[in-house]
């Protein structure tokens, strides 16, 4: 599964396609669809501008998919990211999509 990111196409239309389906007739996993993946042994890491604190948002690479968690909250919710969702966000990211300055 893999979602072709355009020059002019933004990370929440990319994540868009991938949800509905439609990049690159790829099969998404739907969020209600996607699976409860076990966390137990999973390995989290923090950002490399973070301290190792906690507070750091965390991601763990867990039977194909990602995860990520508030470090504050260790035994709180996960949201849970396809590859294709994962690479929209981080190129968004990447491209100051997402800066609220």
């Amino acid at each position: 599964m893999s979602a072709n990111i355009g020059a002019s196409e933004t990370a929440s239309e990319v994540v868009s396609e991938v949800v509905e389906g439609s990049a690159g007739g790829s099969e998404a996993v739907p969020s209600a669809r996607k699976p409860q993946l076990d966390l137990t042994d999973a390995t989290w890491l923090s950002s490399s501008q973070g301290d190792g604190k906690d507070g750091d948002v965390q991601i763990a690479f867990v039977d194909g998919y990602i995860g990520m968690r508030d470090g504050r909250f260790p035994d709180g919710p996960v949201l849970v990211f396809t590859p294709a969702e994962w690479r929209a966000f981080v190129l968004g990211a990447r491209d100051g999509e997402f800066d609220l300055t």
